[in-house]
């Protein structure tokens, strides 16, 4: 059975191109516009990762990361921040409220699909 991986970003040609990544690698994806979007979207069922950007309106990725590690389904969820951020401090953060990874944008797929394989290993 196909991994599930959850991608959360504001820009729609982001989401189209790890998706498109993503689904050629065999794994199924669940889209979300924002953090409040994805919270909606996340009813329970498995997901095997999420990738979140970090600025986004409605609820950027830091609190929706904060607000995800509180539900019992996901509380173990791995999460791979794709972002423009590179600031330790923003880094620093995202560590604070759960994510395993950091990836900055533009990124190669070929690399994120490597952080994917990893994180999902679990």
């Amino acid at each position: 059975m196909a991994k599930t991986i959850m991608v959360v970003d504001d820009s729609i040609s982001i989401r189209q191109v790890v998706g498109l990544a993503l689904r050629q690698a065999g794994y199924d994806v669940i889209e979300g516009v924002d953090g409040k979007d994805a919270l909606a979207k996340l009813t329970g069922q498995k997901v095997n990762l999420i990738i979140s950007d970090v600025n986004m309106p409605n609820m950027d990725g830091i609190a929706f990361l904060r607000e995800l590690k509180t539900r019992p389904a996901y509380k173990f969820t791995p999460v791979l921040m794709l972002t423009t951020e590179s600031q330790e401090a923003k880094k620093e953060q995202g560590k604070a409220a759960g994510a395993r990874a950091w990836m900055v944008k533009p990124f190669k797929p070929d690399a994120l699909l490597a952080a994917v394989q990893k994180l999902t290993l679990a």
